[in-house]
């Protein structure tokens, strides 16, 4: 019994240098954070700025109107397309004057979130 319960103490210390082992620093606005990840956090998608020159789905949606075509030049704040998604109808707009590289959706199109709709340059 006695070396029963040496080995699972000898396991539990095991567990917790192991467990130190894994402490990684966070910098955040400058004050040091020690922490555990776990793999979930670990294996996380990579975080990367969006595109400004894609227009990408925020949520699944329909297609019901495109406005504009490859080529064509856009003032900022020109309609884009017009979406249906959970009843509501969403209007994507330029975020700045550029001019339409390409069209990836027409009218009655099913897209998924985060498809990209519109390309600018």
């Amino acid at each position: 019994m006695k070396h029963e319960q040496k080995l699972s103490e000898n396991m539990q210390e095991k567990e917790i240098h192991s467990e130190k082992a894994k402490f990684k620093t966070l910098l955040i606005e400058d004050v040091k954070y020690k922490t555990l990840f776990n793999k979930k956090f670990e294996n996380r998608k990579v975080w990367k700025a969006a595109d400004p020159n894609k227009v990408r789905s925020f949520i699944p949606g329909s297609i019901v109107k495109v406005f504009v075509k490859p080529g064509q030049k856009v003032k900022k704040g020109t309609d884009l397309l017009l979406m249906d998604a959970m009843k509501m109808s969403n209007f994507f707009r330029a975020s700045s004057d550029c001019t339409v590289k390409n069209v990836f959706v027409k009218p009655g199109d099913k897209i998924p979130k985060g498809f990209v709709m519109v390309e600018m340059s």
